[in-house]
């Protein structure tokens, strides 16, 4: 009997995780009998009592499992770290706040058993506002334009991935992974299943703007030249056009000597804004040596501090 991994990370998510559970067990239960499963929480470090209602979930079930994290270290360790923990033919990942439906794990298996190594969930409408949406279309079009990998519009990284693409993970060794990186990376065929987002259905995304920001720069910064070209073509171009406004500016002075005086604020604003871009551009370039910096140190994606329901043969 072949085995299913559901992985779900999690993070202030005591609302969720329990109705998510009985939701996922009844997909197996109605649609997928003939798979064995395990379901997975890695909890990043939550404040409220979702650790408390996952230990009571994984005392009446064994086949939920546990990972809680020493402390928070971020979307995209913990979930990266809890698909190499899994011991399935195949792992689903999804999130735990219902805005990936259920409802697509048997579809994904299907597409699986007919030869896909990654099934993955593109989200063809959503509920969220349309000037989020909008910035989404407009990032996943900048990472396509400038990077050779093959990045899939509004693909989040709900999907299923096969055994075999998961052990090309592991080899990796991945520092800082971006697994939606890796995916479009990696040259797998892929196939996608369209679905509409719905809202979540408790509790508050611990996603804010710091949040979407560290998201788009780890794309960005891994897999694009982007943002150092671009400093580059605007240093360029700035510096041109000062050089050519100073000697313009010369020659007039030149020109209309008791005529024309040089003003000192034109010259202040001019300092002003160099200096502001020269800041702007120093952070970019900053990203990029910060990406660097991490994948240098080697340390560990994750240091548990608890798991439950492993038996010593599904350590990784």
């Amino acid at each position: 009997m072949k085995k299913i991994s559901v992985l779900v990370p999690t993070y202030n998510e005591e609302g969720n995780v329990i109705p998510l559970s009985e939701a996922i067990i009844c997909q197996f239960r109605d649609h997928l009998p003939d798979y064995d499963y395990e379901l997975i929480f890695i909890d990043n470090d939550s404040k409220d009592d979702t650790r408390n209602r996952i230990r009571s979930l994984c005392a009446e079930n064994p086949r939920i499992k546990a990972i809680f994290n020493a402390k928070n270290y971020g979307q995209f360790s913990s979930p990266y770290y809890g698909i190499l923990q899994a011991t399935g033919d195949c792992i689903v990942v999804m999130c735990a706040d219902f805005q990936d439906p259920v409802e697509l794990i048997p579809k994904y298996v299907k597409e699986w058993e007919a030869g896909y190594k990654i099934v993955l969930g593109q989200k063809t409408t959503s509920k969220e506002k349309r000037t989020v949406r909008a910035f989404r279309s407009f990032y996943y079009r900048l990472l396509r334009k400038h990077s050779d990998a093959e990045f899939i519009d509004h693909a989040t990284g709900f999907g299923l991935y096969d055994r075999e693409f998961i052990e090309t993970l592991r080899k990796i060794e991945e520092p800082h992974p971006f697994l939606r990186g890796l995916v479009a990376e990696m040259g797998y065929d892929i196939k996608l299943v369209e679905y509409e987002q719905p809202k979540r259905r408790a509790g508050k995304s611990s996603n804010g703007l710091f949040g979407y920001y560290d998201a788009g720069m780890q794309g960005i910064t891994s897999y694009t030249k982007f943002g150092v070209r671009l400093a580059v073509f605007f240093g360029v171009l700035f510096t041109l056009a000062s050089i050519s406004v100073s000697i313009g500016l010369g020659i007039y002075k030149l020109l209309h000597w008791n005529t024309f005086m040089l003003s000192g604020h034109a010259f202040n604003m001019a300092i002003f804004i160099a200096v502001s871009l020269q800041m702007l551009f120093i952070g970019i370039v900053g990203e990029y040596v910060l990406n660097i910096n991490s994948r240098m140190k080697k340390r560990p994606l994750v240091i548990e501090s608890e798991r439950i329901n492993f038996d010593s043969s599904d350590d990784q």
